[in-house]
C-alpha cells in the first residue's frame, strides 16, 4: 500500500483478525437464512434454508417488502421512473446500498475525530481498493486457496485447492500486496456474484488466489453479504464506482462504505455480539480487546455495521467545504450515508472504491482533479481538509434496521429505478 507505516499496522491487526476458523451466520432478506463455516485451511460447508415472508418484485408507493425473519419494510415513496445499469449500480431498489436516508432517521453522536490518532501523518483519506470484475464472458480462471492472507507471505502462490472457476480477462492482474482486496466477480450466468478476500492474480493468464470465498449474491437481489472481513458486508455494494465522483456531478446516489480506526472509533465491546450491529453479521475476530481499547469508547451506537450520515439539521453549504469531490461526498453522506464495513488497521479513515479490468477510481480521481485521492493530514490540501470536516459532521442513524432501512419514513431522494434480469 502507499502508506508504509499504515501498511504495517494494517498487517498486524489483520493477521490477528483473519486467521483461524471463522463461523459465519448470515441472515438477510433476499435469500433467507444461510449458515457457513469457513476454515483458512480450505474447508467450506454451506447450508441454505428458505424463509417465509420474502416478497420479490418491484416496489411502488406504499408497498410492503418482506425482509428476513418475516419482517416488513414500509416505504412511503416509490421507485423513480427511468432505467438503471445493474453493472454500475447493482441490487434491488430497497437494498441497503440503494436506500436513501429517511425522514424518521434518529441521529446520535458518532464522536469521530477529523484527525484520527491526533497524528499529522494520518492518511486523510485512505482508499480501500475493491477488485470488481464484471466480465462474465471472459476466460475461466482457477481461483486457488492461499493461506498467505495478511501474514506477509506471497499471495501469488496457491497453498490449497481450487475454490472456484471464475471469469477474468486474460490480461488483468493484481499483484501481491497487504491490501484487503475484497473482490466481487460476476459469474458466467450474468447475475451470480462470487466474493473473495484477499483476491490476487499475479500473472496474466494465470491462476488467481484468495484466502476464502463467501456466499454468492444475486446482482438483482438485496446484496447484503460479502467479503469485507470485518463485517461480512458486500465487496461491490456501496463501492465508489468508476464514472462516479467526477467533475460536474452531484454525488453518488447510493450509500458508500468506510473503514475506521476501530481501537478509537468503535464501542469497547465486551462480547463478540456487542461488537457489531445490523446489517453487519460479524466483527473482527479480535474485536473484543481491540475495539475502543485506545479511547475506552463507551458509545454503544458506534459498532461495526453502523450507518453514518450528516443529519438534515446540518446545512452542508456552511461546512466550509473547498473541493468539488468534498462537496459531492457531503451530498451523498447527507442523503444516503455510509456504512462502517471494516477496520483501517491504524489511524486513518478509508473509503471503498473500485479497481479492476476497467481501471481504478484512484486513477480516475487523479486525472480529473490533478491530485491523488489518498493524502495525509499534513498535506493540508482542500481535499484532505474537507475530509476532516465531513468526518466530524457525521452522526449515527441509530434506528437503521431491517424494518426501517435508512431510518424509515419518507426517503430523502427517489428510490433507484427497479432492475430485472
Amino acid at each position: 500500500m502507499l502508506f508504509t507505516r499504515q501498511s504495517f499496522h494494517h498487517g498486524i491487526r489483520n493477521v490477528q483478525k483473519r486467521f483461524g476458523v471463522i463461523s459465519i451466520i448470515f441472515a438477510f432478506a433476499a435469500f433467507g437464512f444461510l449458515g457457513v463455516s469457513i476454515s483458512h485451511a480450505g474447508t467450506y460447508a454451506v447450508g441454505f434454508e428458505a424463509e417465509s415472508g420474502t416478497q420479490a418484485g418491484n416496489t411502488s408507493a406504499g408497498d410492503t417488502v418482506g425482509a428476513s425473519g418475516g419482517a416488513s419494510i414500509k416505504f412511503t415513496a416509490g421507485s423513480s421512473i427511468g432505467t438503471r445499469d445493474p453493472l454500475k449500480q447493482p441490487f434491488s431498489s430497497d437494498s441497503i446500498w440503494n436506500m436513501p436516508i429517511g425522514s424518521e432517521a434518529q441521529y446520535v453522536a458518532a464522536n469521530l475525530d477529523g484527525t484520527p490518532g491526533s497524528d499529522e501523518w494520518t492518511p486523510m483519506p485512505q482508499i480501500d481498493d475493491e477488485p470488481i470484475i464484471l466480465k462474465p464472458t471472459a476466460p475461466l480462471v482457477a481461483l486457488m486457496a492461499s493461506s498467505a492472507a495478511w501474514s506477509g507471505a506471497n499471495r501469488c502462490n496457491a497453498t490449497g485447492g481450487q475454490l472456484a472457476m471464475i471469469p477474468v480477462p486474460a490480461n488483468y492482474t493484481l499483484g501481491n500486496s497487504g491490501a484487503n482486496n475484497s473482490a466481487a466477480i460476476l459469474m458466467q450466468d450474468g447475475r451470480t456474484i462470487l466474493q473473495a478476500q484477499p483476491f490476487t492474480r499475479c500473472t496474466a493468464g494465470g491462476i488467481a488466489t484468495s484466502l476464502l470465498t463467501f456466499p454468492n449474491e444475486d446482482l438483482y437481489g438485496q446484496g447484503l453479504s460479502g467479503s469485507h472481513g470485518g463485517s461480512y458486508l458486500s465487496a461491490i455494494g456501496g463501492s465508489i464506482r468508476l464514472g462516479e465522483l467526477r467533475p460536474g456531478q452531484q454525488g453518488m446516489k447510493h450509500a458508500i462504505k468506510v473503514n475506521v480506526d476501530s481501537p478509537n472509533a468503535l464501542y469497547r465491546c465486551q462480547t463478540k455480539t456487542q461488537c457489531f450491529r445490523w446489517p453487519a453479521t460479524t466483527a473482527d475476530s479480535g474485536a473484543v480487546g481491540d475495539y475502543g481499547a485506545e479511547s475506552n469508547n463507551q458509545n454503544t451506537a458506534m459498532k461495526m455495521g453502523a450507518l453514518l450520515a450528516i443529519p438534515p439539521s446540518t446545512n452542508i453549504n456552511t461546512l466550509g467545504l473547498e473541493s468539488e469531490p468534498g462537496k459531492q461526498l457531503a451530498w451523498t453522506l447527507q442523503n444516503y450515508g455510509a456504512y462502517i464495513v471494516d477496520s483501517t488497521g491504524g489511524p486513518a479513515f478509508a473509503l471503498g472504491a473500485e479497481t479492476g479490468p476497467d481501471g481504478s477510481l484512484r486513477d480516475q480521481f487523479q486525472a480529473d482533479y490533478g491530485y491523488p485521492f489518498e493524502q495525509r493530514i499534513n498535506d493540508n490540501t482542500t481535499w484532505s481538509r474537507d475530509m476532516s470536516r465531513l468526518i466530524e459532521a457525521l452522526q449515527v442513524v441509530n434506528n437503521n434496521s431491517t424494518t426501517s432501512v435508512g431510518g424509515g419514513g419518507t426517503p430523502r431522494q427517489p428510490l433507484a429505478p427497479a432492475i430485472a434480469p
